[in-house]
């Protein structure tokens, strides 16, 4: 791995540099960089910033110029996110049209739902959720039970999604459906995209211990879509959807790792403060999640490396997602510590309700982090029967 620049990397950092410098002021610069996948924190301001990045197409970096992107290669890429992240900037609304769906849509759609679809995901005018989990199928998809029946030129969907993030603010849902009756397991699943705004989509919030409810359950009664709509060849689905688990756990989470950096910085601003880091153990604690940090970049960056050179994320994305959720989660405890007695205070806004500061948001939000995007269990099959070539797990 080298890690410096080319003089062309060079230039394209410093027009980013000078493009941040130039916009991210005002209500921009005074949000920095709040909110997150699964957060609604300043919302309107962060589409109208969002719709800025769109405009100048650093929404869609890596999209093909002819689909209106910039066709940046994988090293450049980096480069944004690490100063998108440095420059303190807001964080994306978009997350699962952008970071999720659209590579997905580029490497199975069609040209029409390409130009049909990118064009809106760029200029944040149709956000998009996630539809995989159900109550009986979190991170083992294979016991998907929602239905799509072909009704003449549509296809009719029934059955229920869980855990479906900010489904409520969303245009679109890309909907994992078996749509073989006959079929079990992986087979006979299609990826269809369900428009949400109908009769037939229910969306009920589920609410958080961190007091919010960018959660929801989505019910689907006879909702319906074209034809057209579905990615990938029909009963196929699965692989379709692999490869949007792949860009999840892979380049998707990439810059919140890089702001990782930062919220360790404010831990140990706190130890410093507060007397913290005078305490041998939790020093020793406050060192070692320091050291997972480096480890976590240095592998981010080797898993990186290899993507350059064969262009594809492999099942060692795997190993990335099991490190940081984890070591996230741990920190969580660690800022807990941290804090010491006022970890068990928040402030009241009213009406019975509760802010949580940004390490209370840490610790209980890092939770749901070893879970969504496929589980810890899951990621451990994974790297020992794909990475390692272990026996199969008995079923």
């Amino acid at each position: 791995m080298d890690f410096t620049d080319t003089p062309a990397e060079a230039a394209f950092r410093d027009e980013i540099r000078t493009w941040l410098a130039e916009n991210l002021k005002g209500e921009f610069a005074a949000l920095g960089s709040a909110g997150g996948p699964a957060d609604e924190t300043g919302w309107d301001t962060r589409v109208e910033w969002a719709r800025l990045l769109g405009r100048d197409r650093w929404t869609g970096l890596s999209w093909p110029v002819e689909y209106g992107g910039r066709g940046a290669d994988v090293a450049q890429q980096i480069i944004y996110s690490e100063e998108y992240a440095r420059a303190n900037a807001p964080s994306s609304v978009s997350f699962f049209g952008e970071g999720l769906f659209a590579p997905t849509l580029i490497a199975w759609g069609t040209d029409e739902q390409k130009r049909r679809f990118l064009p809106g995901i760029q200029m944040c005018e149709e956000l998009w959720c996630q539809g995989f989990s159900e109550p009986n199928a979190g991170s083992d998809l294979a016991n998907v039970q929602t239905r799509g029946v072909l009704d003449g030129e549509e296809w009719v969907v029934d059955g229920q999604k869980v855990w479906t993030t900010l489904a409520h603010r969303s245009d679109w849902c890309f909907v994992v459906t078996r749509t073989d009756p006959e079929s079990s397991g992986h087979h006979g699943l299609s990826y269809l995209l369900v428009p949400m705004d109908q009769p037939g989509v229910d969306v009920r919030p589920l609410r958080q211990m961190t007091g919010s409810a960018e959660f929801n359950e989505v019910f689907f009664d006879g909702a319906r879509t074209a034809k057209e709509n579905v990615l990938g060849p029909v009963g196929e689905g699965w692989k379709v959807a692999l490869a949007t688990l792949g860009f999840e756990r892979g380049t998707a989470f990439l810059s919140q790792q890089l702001a990782f950096e930062e919220e360790v910085t404010r831990v140990l601003d706190i130890a410093r403060k507060n007397g913290a880091a005078d305490d041998p153990v939790l020093r020793d604690e406050l060192a070692a999640r320091y050291i997972g940090l480096q480890v976590m970049k240095y592998n981010g960056m080797r898993m990186l490396t290899n993507l350059v050179k064969s262009a594809t994320l492999g099942p060692e994305a795997s190993i990335g997602k099991l490190f940081w959720t984890t070591w996230h989660k741990a920190f969580g405890e660690t800022a807990m510590k941290v804090l010491g007695a006022d970890a068990l205070t928040v402030a009241e806004s009213g009406a019975g309700t509760y802010d949580l500061d940004e390490l209370h948001q840490i610790f209980m939000a890092s939770r749901a982090e070893t879970i969504y995007a496929g589980s810890s269990e899951i990621q451990h099959n994974i790297i020992g029967e794909r990475v390692l070539g272990l026996p199969r797990e008995p079923r």
